[in-house]
């Protein structure tokens, strides 16, 4: 899922007083010196507590990586594949996890694309600078490896956030109350995603018999404390208790509909909890609205990479 450009500049200059709370006033983290792919052991300073997989390697090639900007990590240097307007980065979990597997720059690709939706997946994305063909057109018959993380755009939740943030900065009523109203359009929207990404993970099937099949979930965004830093946000705590709860009916739709189609559900929620947008610079995987390291708003920084393909190798593990 993405913030749209526009709507995280006037979000930004909105809140620009009150991300205290969410830490905006840190110190900027500094950009790797290299644009290889590093990924940190599972020591004190690793964004997981969980114990390293093997070096040995956990799955063969070639391997595809699909889906929106939680997986192509926009913001995060470096910049690369095309379209540039996709915004990937050298440093998001695939291009991580493709160097963990020790798999060749010809046994990976990675065409997630910043604001793809499920529809994307068959169908060509246009960009700010490109178009991204069908993402599904990657796939073949000698794909053995497939990771897919999508559905937070098909749901809105960037726009769920800007309109909770307007709603509490306009003291207008909380944006639960305005979502809820005569049913909750929100799960409305989970339920279609869930319909679409049915029919998505029979396509990846058709298109990739021989591959193992992994749909990534979303990261923790917001904490279980709606108070820490619901002034920050210019949310309401009961707001900010709503998406978060949003965000987990979305990760549960996401595991049913893996296991009802015979893939693996990664779960990255629980590794980030502790990790959400409202932690100290040092801690957070997702970046607040003002982001202080190199990411997009809301999205995850380099660490929260690193956490998310912890997380996909874990699983891989569990599988070998």
């Amino acid at each position: 899922m993405r913030i749209r450009r526009t709507g995280a500049a006037a979000a930004a200059a909105l809140l620009c007083a009150g991300l205290a709370g969410c830490g905006g006033s840190d110190r900027p983290a500094t950009p790797a010196s290299s644009n290889r792919p590093v990924l940190v052991g599972s020591g004190p300073s690793s964004p997981s507590s969980r114990p390293s997989p093997s070096a040995t390697p956990l799955a063969s090639g070639p391997y595809v990586a699909l889906g929106d900007s939680y997986t192509a990590g926009p913001g995060i240097p470096a910049r690369t594949g095309v379209p540039l307007g996709c915004d990937r980065s050298s440093q998001a979990y695939p291009a991580l996890l493709a160097a963990r597997l020790h798999l060749s720059a010809a046994q990976f690709r990675d065409v997630s694309c910043s604001g793809a939706r499920i529809a994307d997946l068959d169908g060509e994305q246009s960009t700010s600078d490109g178009v991204n063909p069908a993402q599904l057109s990657a796939l073949s018959s000698s794909t053995r490896l497939v990771t897919l993380g999508i559905g937070g755009n098909d749901i809105g939740f960037a726009d769920l956030v800007e309109r909770c943030v307007a709603a509490g900065l306009l003291r207008q009523t909380p944006c639960r109350e305005q979502l809820t109203a005569g049913g909750d359009s929100v799960e409305a929207r989970i339920r279609t995603a869930g319909e679409q990404l049915a029919v998505a993970l029979a396509a990846i099937h058709r298109r990739a018999p021989q591959a193992r099949v992994y749909v990534v979930g979303y990261p923790a965004i917001l904490p279980a404390d709606g108070g820490v830093c619901a002034s920050g946000l210019a949310m309401t705590v009961d707001d900010v208790a709503y998406l978060r709860v949003k965000e987990q009916h979305l990760n549960a739709m996401l595991r049913k509909r893996s296991e009802a189609a015979g893939v693996r559900f990664v779960d990255t929620w629980t590794p980030s909890l502790g990790h959400d947008a409202c932690e100290t610079a040092g801690t957070r995987w997702i970046e607040p609205l003002l982001p202080s390291a190199p990411a997009a708003a809301l999205h995850p920084n380099a660490r929260g990479e690193q956490g998310m393909a912890e997380a996909v190798l874990a699983t891989l593990g569990d599988d070998s």
